[in-house]
């Protein structure tokens, strides 16, 4: 990247899971990394900073955005999952799932993106889901992390030409906490055939190379860390 003596970037979801994963894993990498999270901070780090927003709320994460200052990087890593079968669909849990998966990336992309393709360069990550593909009871769920492949892909055709990438990166799976949630308790986890779940640490692993220079020819793809799920007919 254009910038790499100064390097921060922004981190939804960096409080637990797979954003605190990736905030931890940039941070051992050398970049200054900026939180927003609806929970308090885990991380105690001289370059890491948080501040506490419901990216539901469109003023609150936009007075967050701007605060963070100018970033070379941008992960949407916050979501949640609520699952639930036709003639049980809850409007709430698909305005909860929309707002935050899609909404609030569009909201902070829309302030932070530009100024990256103004500098010529900056790199934007998506954390979406296998899901995406559809799943019997989480149509919800899919519909959301659907449409951040299509976001990632019209982003990435609006600024391939500016030294921006953006891509998604779409896990099976994973060990979160979220695996614990009451709410998804009905549907449980199926392992891929790797024959466990996938670890925070590996989504972090490939995002922090999406981030570096090395990844600047890969812009609007999907990545699935899947364990083999993809390979059944």
């Amino acid at each position: 990247m254009a910038t790499e003596d100064v390097r921060r970037a922004l981190v939804t979801g960096s409080s637990s899971g797979i954003g605190l994963a990736i905030a931890q894993a940039l941070l051992d990498q050398g970049w200054d990394v900026v939180g927003l999270d609806l929970a308090p901070a885990r991380i105690v780090h001289p370059a890491f900073s948080s501040t506490e927003v419901n990216l539901c709320h469109t003023e609150a994460t936009e007075r967050a955005v701007r605060s963070a200052g100018a970033v070379q990087a941008l992960v949407h890593a916050a979501g949640v999952l609520r699952v639930g079968r036709l003639g049980t669909l809850s409007n709430e849990d698909s305005q909860l799932m929309w707002q935050l998966h899609v909404d609030a990336v569009t909201r902070i992309a829309n302030l932070v993106v530009p100024a990256m393709a103004q500098a010529g360069a900056g790199r934007v990550v998506l954390v979406g889901s296998r899901v995406a593909r559809g799943m019997a009871g989480r149509s919800q769920y899919a519909a959301t992390k659907a449409a951040l492949v299509a976001l990632a892909r019209s982003w990435a055709a609006e600024t391939a030409a500016s030294g921006v990438t953006v891509n998604v990166v779409s896990p099976a799976a994973t060990e979160t906490a979220m695996l614990a949630d009451p709410a998804r308790a009905a549907v449980p986890p199926k392992l891929p055939p790797l024959g466990r779940l996938i670890q925070p640490g590996e989504i972090a692993a490939l995002v922090t190379f999406l981030l570096s220079t090395d990844a600047a020819a890969i812009t609007g793809q999907d990545i699935q860390i899947c364990g083999g799920a993809s390979l059944a007919a």
